[in-house]
């Protein structure tokens, strides 16, 4: 048996369909995050180098906090206060943010402490 085909006039080029341009926008967005979010992470990473400076209030990774003392960008060490005389040798990795103290945040924490602990529940009723 011999079949016939009718051939389609062969197109020249490469054409898109929508399929295909949805998947190359969908692409390029993500590479546009990516690179956006990356941006963003070595901003917010040389910020807190900033910060880290000898005498300033850190809070460490695992959440003990402590006063800085020296980083050692050679060994990658940093040397943390966590009480008088108490000195802990942590990697510079565990250094995870720098403790801004604020004034009003104490005094709303001191306010909820006198509440809670004065008072006699039977004076209440």
């Amino acid at each position: 048996m011999l079949f016939l085909q009718t051939a389609a006039p062969a197109q020249q080029g490469f054409t898109f369909d929508p399929l295909t341009i949805i998947m190359l926008v969908v692409l390029a967005a993500m590479i546009f995050f990516m690179f956006r979010s990356n941006k963003k992470r070595k901003a917010q990473a040389a910020e807190l180098q900033e910060k880290m400076v000898p005498g300033s209030e850190v809070m460490l990774n695992f959440g003990l906090f402590g006063e800085l003392r020296e980083i050692d960008e050679e060994r990658n060490e940093a040397l943390v206060e966590i009480a008088p005389g108490t000195i802990v040798r942590v990697h510079r990795q565990t250094l995870a943010r720098v403790v801004e103290d604020h004034p009003a945040d104490a005094e709303v924490v001191e306010d909820r402490a006198d509440d809670a602990g004065d008072a006699d529940p039977r004076d209440r009723a």
